[in-house]
């Protein structure tokens, strides 16, 4: 059963809905949840520009000092009810190492709980958000060459981003490792990384990471799986990496995602 779900965002996100702080956690509460975590998408690296059309990608650093206040007092409003952990959703963006450990370095101290995501893919020193769309999904395979040298590249930055050093107050939590497949239905890859998700597994091991299991894939049209699958989780799970069930719910209803394809064969853990 679950009870703490450790990846939701918020009214904070420019590309989620309005729905309340408080709106999640009396969900939470009714649904029998202990504990969350807000994780909205932190303010993108400086100098960063975000490639995505709209770019809504993260939130404004202008409005990050409110996100913790508010998020300060939802926390002492609901403490008798529910554990509220403030946290954020850390881009890695390869090349920007410094930039983000300097963001992590102001601002880590005002968190308790954070996760660190892969969806800026850097190719021919262009930045492109890989899961924006099915169609930036398509101009990285054509520039590429193909769907599996998407997958590859992706899995080669996310070792990167188990590896790097981002200082004191690096997120522990590595975010849904198979987000490469969300197109899947439509751009299928045409081989199996299990290696190279066996290989990011070790080194998650290695440092004493945690993994987001995440709910969102099953939402999508074009996926229809868990961020990473049951099997995955199973082997990761028998490595002695926790699992951190995240729905990755970017408007109430979105919460609890995935929860009936989860694997039931070895508990979830909280943050």
């Amino acid at each position: 059963m679950i009870k703490h779900d450790g990846h939701i965002h918020s009214h904070y996100c420019p590309h989620g809905s309005s729905d309340s702080f408080a709106q999640y956690c009396e969900q939470a509460i009714q649904k029998g949840l202990t504990g969350i975590t807000f994780t909205e998408h932190a303010p993108l690296p400086k100098g960063f520009i975000d490639p995505t059309p709209t770019m809504d990608s993260a939130m404004d650093e202008r409005h990050l000092t409110s996100y913790i206040e508010e998020l300060q007092a939802i926390q002492s409003y609901y403490k008798s009810k529910l554990t509220v952990l403030i946290g954020l959703e850390i881009d890695f963006v390869e090349g920007f190492e410094l930039e983000t450990k300097q963001f992590l370095d102001t601002y880590g101290p005002f968190l308790d709980d954070s996760i660190l995501s892969v969806h800026f893919l850097k190719i021919e020193d262009i930045y492109y958000c890989m899961d924006y769309s099915p169609d930036t999904f398509k101009t990285c395979s054509d520039l590429l060459g193909s769907v599996d040298h998407v997958y590859q590249l992706y899995y080669e930055t996310l070792k990167k981003s188990v590896q790097a050093n981002l200082g004191t107050f690096k997120p522990t939590r590595i975010g849904h490792i198979t987000l490469c497949e969300k197109f899947q239905k439509k751009y299928p890859a045409t081989k199996s990384y299990r290696q190279d998700i066996q290989t990011i597994l070790s080194l998650i091991h290695q440092k004493g990471y945690q993994l987001d299991y995440n709910g969102a894939g099953t939402l999508k049209p074009l996926c229809g799986l868990t961020y990473p699958s049951a099997e995955i989780a199973e082997a990761a799970s028998e490595m002695g990496i926790p699992l951190v069930y995240g729905s990755d719910a970017h408007q109430v209803k979105g919460m609890f995602s995935g929860v009936d394809m989860l694997s039931t064969k070895q508990s979830l853990s909280s943050p």
